[in-house]
């Protein structure tokens, strides 16, 4: 597969539709930075959106990388070169990713080794090393999912945090001798888990295209989630529910999500004009 070619058989099929890159990428729920790095040549539209965009484009999944038109005799060959493509693109792609897990796991591994010999070196036995070892296994499980599997691996990082959490407080609860670092935690845990659900449920159904949006919304349930937190302390270990260090804080998520807000309502006026304007550019020439 030819980006480049990919990349202005895009741009010749969306003229041809009399459509901006700015209204293309509206229909797809993307955005038209992204249809911009298509028609360069940068990158490949996602497959999960390839069919949607054929169908807006009026071609087939065949022609579109195929960079043209394709003939009917020629087709079924075209069609066998590009799943090809494709699936060793797929392929390098996993092999990435499994490679960078690989590596990930065997420096945490090397980190729960080298605190086991200094404990062993120097108490004779495993008296403080089970802290960190089982800390650092906690992060392994839980960010493993999502560098093995990528983006697709999120949602999994997210299931394991919300299996493991509570087993991982009441383990490291026993390994310090403190009880309160499992009671606190669970407090804390029965918050913090719903909010980093909501937080992914927000992103995913905005989409890329939203981005601003979703932070904006993120920063304003972060409010909430402050005092929400602030009450399970209040109750646990006698902090205020609010001082001054809460407000200040309350009032830069506050402006952060204005800002992102603003960002993105300004980006949605802006990305028709500028478009339509080298939409004209490159009518005239």
């Amino acid at each position: 597969m030819n980006q480049i070619e990919i990349g202005k058989f895009i741009a010749v099929c969306r003229r041809e539709k009399k459509l901006t890159q700015a209204q293309l990428a509206e229909r797809l729920n993307i955005t038209d930075r992204a249809v911009s790095k298509w028609e360069t040549g940068k990158s490949l539209p996602d497959s999960s959106i390839m069919l949607e965009l054929c169908e807006i484009l009026g071609i087939t999944v065949n022609e579109l990388l195929s960079g043209e038109k394709v003939a009917a005799e020629s087709c079924e060959r075209k069609a066998d070169e590009n799943l090809i493509a494709l699936k060793r693109k797929e392929e390098n792609s996993t092999i990435k990713n499994r490679l960078i897990f690989i590596i990930f796991s065997g420096v945490l591994l090397t980190g729960i080794l080298v605190c086991m010999i200094c404990d062993a070196a120097i108490s004779g036995g495993m008296t403080w090393s089970l802290i960190p070892a089982c800390s650092i296994l906690f992060a392994w499980l839980i960010s493993g999912p999502a560098i093995f599997y990528g983006k697709r691996g999120i949602i999994k990082s997210l299931i394991s945090l919300s299996i493991c959490l509570l087993p991982y407080l009441y383990l490291l609860s026993r390994l310090v001798g403190t009880r309160e670092v499992f009671s606190v935690g669970a407090g804390m845990s029965a918050v913090s888990i719903p909010f980093l659900w909501v937080i992914y449920a927000v992103f995913s159904r905005l989409g890329r295209k939203r981005i601003p949006a979703a932070l904006g919304i993120s920063f304003l349930a972060g409010i909430p989630f402050q005092f929400a937190v602030n009450m399970i302390l209040s109750k646990m270990i006698g902090e205020p529910i609010f001082d001054v260090w809460d407000l200040l804080s309350a009032g830069l998520l506050l402006l952060l999500a204005l800002v992102s807000f603003g960002c993105g309502h300004a980006a949605a006026l802006r990305g028709p004009v500028g478009h339509g304007e080298s939409e004209r550019t490159e009518g005239g020439a």
